[in-house]
C-alpha cells in the first residue's frame, strides 16, 4: 500500500508542471475578459516658469506682490517676492506686451491681436475688455498700458490710442486709424507725451483729451519714457539714444549716447535714471539726466532686457528671461 501511495504521489508530482501552463494561460484569459482594470492618470501641471519663456513686462504693486507677463499668453505671479511664482490662466496663447498693476487685485494686461485682459481679484479670474473694433485685428498689437491719474492708457499700432476710466473694462479710440505705430505713453500731471516710430511725438496740455504732433529732432524711434516730477523726463531709444525734457515735454535735448545698444525701458527710481536694453545693457545717471554710464545688470548677462522695477530691496528684470536682482545677486527664475 505505501509503495502504491509513492507511486501515485509521484503521477500528482509529474502532472503538475503540465497543467500549470494551461492554469496560467486560463488565468489570464479570464483575467482578460471579466476583470476591467482602472486606470490611474496622474496630471502633470506645467512648471509655472520655462526656459523657452520670454517675460516683456513687469508690475509690482507691493513689496511681496509682483506679475510678469509673456509669450503665449503668460502670466505669473508672486506673493512672497519673487521666492516662488504660480501661473494664471488667461484663456489666450496671445504674447502679452504691457501690464500695469494698480494694487493686489486689479491689474491690466495687453498685447497681440489688440488684446486687452483685466482682473479684479488679484489675476484668480482675466477677463477680456469692451472695446472699439480695433483696425486689423488679426495683426494689430498692442504694445504699452500706463495707468494715469484717473485714466489708464494703452498704445500700439496703427495709430492706437485708446483710453479706460473705469479701470480697463471698457475703453474708448482716442486717435484715427493711420499706418503709423506708436510705441510708449507717459504722463506729467495733466501733460502726456506719446514716441512713435522715426521720431514721431505727441503732446497733450489737457489730460489727454486733445493731441498735437510737435518737432522733435530725432530721426530714431523712442521706446519709451518716463518722468521724475511734472517737468523732468528722459526717453531712451534705439541705438542707445537718450533725450531729455525740463519743460513737461514741449522741448527735448539729445544727450551722448553711454551705449549703441538698443535701449527699450526707463525708469525713475527714487535716487536714479535707470534703463535697460539689448545684451545686458544698463545705462544710470542721477537726476539731472547729463552724464550717463553704462554697464552690465550682471557680469556676464548678455540678455535682451525690456524692463527694470524696483520694489522693496529687489529689482524684477525681464525679457529673455525673468530675474531678481538682490545685495549684488543676479537669480533666474525657474533655474
Amino acid at each position: 500500500m505505501v509503495e502504491k501511495s509513492k507511486g501515485g504521489l509521484t503521477r500528482v508530482l509529474n502532472f503538475i508542471p503540465q497543467v500549470m501552463p494551461i492554469v496560467i494561460i486560463g488565468g489570464l484569459l479570464y483575467a482578460g475578459f471579466f476583470v476591467k482594470a482602472e486606470a490611474v492618470i496622474t496630471k502633470v501641471e506645467p512648471k509655472a516658469i520655462e526656459r523657452r519663456d520670454n517675460f516683456i513686462s513687469v508690475a509690482a504693486p507691493s513689496d511681496q506682490v509682483a506679475w510678469a507677463v509673456g509669450t503665449a499668453g503668460k502670466v505669473i505671479r508672486t506673493e512672497d517676492g519673487g521666492k516662488t511664482w504660480t501661473s494664471q490662466k488667461t484663456k489666450t496663447l496671445e504674447n502679452l506686451q504691457g501690464i500695469t498693476a494698480f494694487d493686489d487685485k486689479n491689474a491690466i494686461v495687453v498685447g497681440n491681436h489688440s488684446l486687452i485682459l483685466y482682473t479684479t481679484d488679484g489675476g484668480s479670474t482675466w477677463n477680456k475688455a469692451t472695446q472699439p473694433t480695433p483696425p486689423k485685428p488679426e495683426i494689430s498689437k498692442l504694445f504699452r498700458v500706463q495707468a494715469a491719474g484717473n485714466a489708464v492708457w494703452a498704445v500700439g499700432e496703427y495709430n492706437t490710442l485708446l483710453r479706460s476710466d473705469d479701470k480697463g473694462v471698457t475703453w474708448t479710440r482716442v486717435l484715427p486709424e493711420m499706418d503709423r505705430n506708436l510705441n510708449t505713453i507717459a504722463f506729467a500731471e495733466n501733460v502726456g507725451i506719446i514716441f512713435g516710430e522715426a521720431g514721431l511725438t505727441l503732446r497733450s496740455t489737457d489730460g489727454g483729451a486733445t493731441w498735437a504732433e510737435i518737432k522733435v529732432d530725432n530721426p530714431v524711434s523712442l521706446m519709451n519714457l518716463a518722468f521724475r516730477d511734472d517737468k523732468h523726463g528722459v526717453a531712451v531709444g534705439l541705438t542707445g539714444t537718450l533725450m531729455t525734457t525740463d519743460d513737461a515735454g514741449a522741448t527735448w535735448v539729445s544727450i551722448p549716447n553711454a551705449t549703441n545698444e538698443h535701449l527699450l525701458n526707463v525708469r525713475w527710481e527714487g535716487d536714479q535714471w535707470i534703463a535697460v536694453g539689448d545684451k545686458g545693457v544698463i545705462v544710470t545717471s542721477n537726476a539731472e539726466a547729463k552724464d550717463w554710464k553704462a554697464g552690465k545688470i550682471f557680469e556676464g548677462d548678455v540678455a535682451w532686457r525690456t524692463q527694470m522695477v524696483k520694489q522693496g530691496p529687489r529689482y524684477y528684470v525681464v525679457g529673455a528671461n525673468l530675474a531678481m536682482l538682490e545685495g549684488g545677486k543676479l537669480a533666474v527664475a525657474g533655474r
